[in-house]
């Protein structure tokens, strides 16, 4: 039997925080729609990570439309604390999110798209905007498939705790916050930790100073397209300088440069050190876009990238959300979805 079609003014896809911030405003407009997550329960992706992850923004800065976080505003919220966050914010609004409903599909059909998830349910709507997130493909670097077979690998994606990592002689690849997060981890838990980390990367402090002061003077909602946004888009994102201070004075951490190549005997070869032979590898190395079941003419780029200006797609009536630089530096942090939100839904709403 074919499976009934559901009408519906906008489709969701994704049940992160643009994805609720999205839904959010479709309700505030009296729109028929629904979320499409993946995942089993709301804030699944962040109770899902890294035992030590924790926001790189406080609180008072990382709120969605219509509700604060609970607590001390200045703290920097723990990943389980995210976590609770977005499934208290779905429960206060009665946000219509359907878990366990991965998209398969989005196809034109006539007067917009046909939505079609891996439970059998479709949906036919005017509108879909997509709130997966700027990449899903975990990327590792091809000389990680010359390491031996007896070390261990894990993509930070997979990886929650140390225990996850055997040997006492550990490798953690990545220049980013959560790279610094996870060789930290790993080298309080006792472990020897090579750091693979390019120190070149810059480094900024993370307080309450610092936040004020770049909300203040609008640098990180510095539009995308204006000369300052540009040069920012041009400069290598920058790390917490405290967490890489703190895993510099540990003295069973080293640092060895960028990643190279793999050693013979089960190492890795970095611009500044070679690594002995090592239990297991943590790629902190990010992800790569995965837009495979958007099959939308005209919606990404040759290269797998959405086509979109501040989140608008050229195709009528199709919106992301969630991207790095969608609009500003502030849209990839959880405190810049409200913003984004508000002018993505009013756009596609008004338009079509």
């Amino acid at each position: 039997m074919i499976p009934s079609v559901v009408i519906l003014d906008a489709v969701v896809i994704g049940g992160g925080q643009t994805g609720l911030a999205a839904a959010y405003y479709l309700q505030q407009q009296h729109a028929s729609y629904v979320v499409l997550d993946d995942r089993p329960v709301v804030g699944h992706v962040w109770s899902s990570r890294y035992e030590s992850l924790r926001l790189f923004s406080p609180a008072w800065a990382s709120g969605l439309p219509g509700l604060s976080w609970p607590g001390n505003p200045l703290r920097y919220p723990t990943k389980d604390e995210a976590a609770e966050y977005l499934r208290q914010y779905a429960a206060h609004f009665q946000l219509a999110v359907e878990n366990n409903q991965r998209v398969t599909l989005v196809q034109p059909a006539a007067g917009g798209f046909e939505v079609q998830t891996a439970a059998g349910n479709r949906y036919h709507t005017p509108r879909v905007i997509v709130c997966t997130g700027p990449y899903t493909a975990p990327h590792i670097p091809a000389f990680g498939q010359e390491l031996l077979p007896t070390v261990r690998q894990l993509h930070s994606s997979e990886y929650t705790t140390p225990s996850q990592a055997p040997g006492a002689t550990v490798a953690v690849v990545g220049s980013g916050n959560s790279a610094l997060q996870i060789a930290a981890g790993l080298a309080t838990d006792g472990r020897t930790v090579y750091v693979a980390f390019d120190e070149k990367t810059p480094r900024m402090p993370n307080n309450t100073a610092m936040w004020v002061m770049l909300l203040a003077t609008g640098l990180l909602q510095a539009s995308s397209h204006s000369w300052v946004g540009r040069y920012m888009q041009a400069q290598p994102e920058p790390v917490v300088k405290g967490d890489f201070q703190r895993l510099k004075h540990l003295p069973n951490a080293h640092f060895i440069g960028r990643a190279t190549a793999t050693t013979a005997a089960g190492g890795l070869v970095g611009r500044r050190g070679t690594t002995p032979p090592l239990g297991s590898v943590v790629w902190a190395t990010g992800f790569r876009p995965n837009y495979s079941w958007l099959q939308v003419p005209k919606a990404l780029t040759p290269a797998g990238e959405p086509c979109h200006r501040k989140g608008i797609s050229p195709v009528a009536g199709l919106a992301f959300l969630g991207l790095e630089w969608l609009s500003s530096r502030r849209s990839a942090l959880m405190g810049g979805a409200a913003a984004d939100a508000r002018y993505v839904v009013h756009h596609v709403l008004k338009s079509t």
